[in-house]
């Protein structure tokens, strides 16, 4: 083989050779990029669950920054990186709750059944999963609903997506000629922000003196939306 041809070898070896080693490069490097945006979800979804524990055992006003940084077994510097102050953590914690919520509406509106069924399932699961939801978080209950402000503020924070979620149940409806419906966003606005009205008197059982238990408000919303809605 001469010199030449040998050069020429060498040099394709080292072009291959150069070529693998940017491809093992640019692998590790995107494979860095998304282990760091996990870990980085991973460390902020742990501080809000482990909030949200406090908040549920020891209120909202009697939980610090500090009391959140000591049970996550993060640095203070940590938290403010995620978090500005305590308003936020709370904030993202009534979202990773309520998103909890929206998930299971979703599962319904995708269900393989009539719009009525699905209208049905939705308002009987908006009031058992809000309640759990509320129920669950213990003494942050309490706050919760002293406070009016943040009532409201945990309704706007879903209260689009649930309207989002009716509208597409409600059109379906209307496509199939199961509902009639002159307006289907104002309808769905209209019984979203009906069905929050309910949330505070469900939750805490309010009509039971009055011998409406959770089942039969449960019920009632449900057929007077239909028999409202549904075509004769």
């Amino acid at each position: 083989m001469s010199t030449e041809k040998i050069i020429l070898f060498l040099h394709r070896i080292n072009k291959s050779a150069q070529s693998f080693r940017d491809a093992i490069e640019l692998f590790a490097s995107c494979f860095c990029c998304e282990y760091i945006d996990f870990m980085v979800i991973k460390t902020r979804d742990k501080l809000i669950e482990v909030a949200r524990q406090l908040f549920a055992n020891k209120g909202l006003e009697n939980t610090t920054m500090n009391d959140i940084a000591t049970a996550s077994k993060k640095g203070r510097r940590t938290i403010y990186t995620y978090f500005r102050n305590k308003r936020e953590i709370f904030n993202a914690v009534i979202e990773s709750e309520t998103e909890q919520l929206l998930d299971k509406l979703r599962a319904i509106a995708r269900k393989p059944i009539s719009a009525e069924e699905k209208l049905h399932e939705y308002v009987v699961c908006r009031f058992l999963a809000m309640k759990e939801i509320v129920s669950r978080n213990g003494s942050l209950r309490a706050g919760f609903f002293r406070d009016i402000r943040k009532v409201d503020r945990a309704r706007k924070m879903i209260s689009q997506k649930e309207i989002a979620i009716l509208r597409s149940i409600l059109s379906e409806g209307v496509a199939t000629g199961i509902f009639e419906i002159h307006n289907v966003d104002h309808c769905a606005i209209i019984i979203t922000h009906a069905i929050h009205g309910l949330d505070v008197p469900y939750i805490r059982d309010n009509l039971a003196e009055q011998g409406i238990n959770k089942y039969v408000v449960r019920t009632i919303i449900s057929n007077m939306i239909l028999n409202g809605i549904k075509k004769r």
